[in-house]
């Protein structure tokens, strides 16, 4: 009997496993009580672990639920745990309990079974997600069938310094001619850093005529035709880059520091209200605006997703519902605290709700939803795997 449980709970981990039924909130919230959830998730800015430990704060206060953030410097070493859990045949008490994760993260740990659900379009206040209007049920063109829960909503902006440079820059054609007019004062995240990988993405899209191939999973045969215009256009830019292509800054908050010592004018940024967050902080001077491209911008949700064997599944749930809430979300969306975009439906929000937005100073370096313009859809997993893989081969460097 327990061989035939153990078999039914690796052939569908989520639901074998769940203690407690998603639709049943009140019994979810009691379960959820006196729990510890481990919540894995990015640890290299401030202003994240700040919002993740208020996060912490208001869900001990309303459902007695206790919130940990561990501090990540790569998801794949999360996902790398849980799936070793579950190939030493762990069903309970695992060390992940909740993941920031998007992207080729999620679509491993969906393919492989990893993870539990579905629950999100179950939460309460997933009523209140712009389902229609955002990216909210795939990820990186991969159906998230209720297996995550949004929680930010974001896209790319190129952040730059008026004082030095004035003018926004089009396409990454012009980036490049730029760059070679300014050697040095550019630089993106090394690779395998995600704002490094999505800058890669970012210029492959620009590039192709039709980046919609990028829709469909690579192949053998047709990966090389579609990323030549990427190497070629960065065998151009390497070596006009900070510090010729020899070094990058480990992250986005390292390359926003470079900024604000003076060393770059330019910067790739995955959040709209960065930029205005770094201003009302002191973190960057401002003359700080941010653009986009002509043809548009790549844009995605950030989600939280529960793996199977976590042992407090309600606390997790608790934790992403209260994430989609009016409060967090509009604290997010605050400049101040983080900028990021909300997944909800502002506009269809109870007034009492919707004040807290209406409220909001977005900042004098964010762009309008209108001037932000066409969001480019995420690529294929497969496409990223496969850059990320040949940029560090044909340029990556020691930091």
């Amino acid at each position: 009997m327990k061989r035939f449980a153990l078999i039914l709970a690796l052939l569908a981990p989520g639901l074998a496993m769940a203690d407690t039924a998603p639709s049943d909130w009140p019994a979810v919230e009691a379960a959820a009580r006196g729990q510890t959830v481990y919540w894995d998730a990015w640890g290299g800015s401030t202003a994240t672990n700040d919002f993740i430990a208020w996060v912490g704060q208001r869900v001990q206060e309303d459902y007695g639920v206790n919130l940990i953030h561990v501090k990540l410097t790569d998801t794949a070493d999360a996902v790398t745990r849980v799936l070793a859990e579950k190939q030493a045949g762990q069903t309970s008490g695992g060390a992940v309990d909740l993941i920031w994760i998007n992207g080729a993260n999620f679509a491993a740990m969906k393919e492989a079974g990893l993870l539990y659900g579905p629950f999100a379009e179950q939460l309460p206040n997933w009523k209140l997600v712009d389902v229609a209007g955002k990216t909210v049920q795939t990820d990186f063109t991969v159906p998230v069938e209720g297996y995550e829960s949004p929680w930010a909503m974001a896209q790319v902006v190129f952040i730059h310094d008026t004082a030095r440079e004035p003018d926004r820059l089009g396409s990454m054609g012009t980036i490049l001619d730029w760059a070679k007019a300014h050697p040095g004062r550019f630089t993106y995240p090394q690779p395998p850093d995600f704002l490094g990988t999505t800058f890669l993405k970012q210029a492959l899209i620009d590039l192709l005529p039709d980046p919609s191939v990028l829709q469909q999973p690579a192949t053998d045969a047709n990966y090389d035709a579609v990323t030549a215009p990427l190497w070629a256009w960065l065998d151009e830019l390497t070596p006009n880059l900070w510090r010729q292509g020899r070094a990058y800054p480990a992250t986005g908050p390292a390359a926003l520091q470079l900024m604000n010592d003076g060393e770059i004018d330019l910067a790739i940024s995955f959040s709209p209200g960065e930029a205005s967050t770094a201003i009302a902080n002191g973190q960057l001077p401002d003359t700080v605006r941010t653009f986009v491209l002509d043809k548009g911008t790549i844009g995605n949700a950030s989600f939280v997703a529960i793996p199977f064997d976590s042992s407090a599944k309600e606390g997790a749930m608790v934790v992403a519902n209260f994430l989609m809430s009016p409060e967090a979300q509009a604290r997010a969306q605050d400049p101040a605290v983080l900028g990021y975009g909300t997944v909800l439906d502002v506009a269809a929000l109870p007034a009492a709700n919707k004040v807290r937005f209406d409220a909001l100073d977005l900042g004098i370096a964010t762009l309008t939803p209108d001037q932000l313009g066409k969001v480019q859809p995420e690529p294929h997993p497969s496409w990223m795997t496969r850059i990320a893989a040949d940029w560090a081969r044909r340029y990556g460097v020691a930091n």
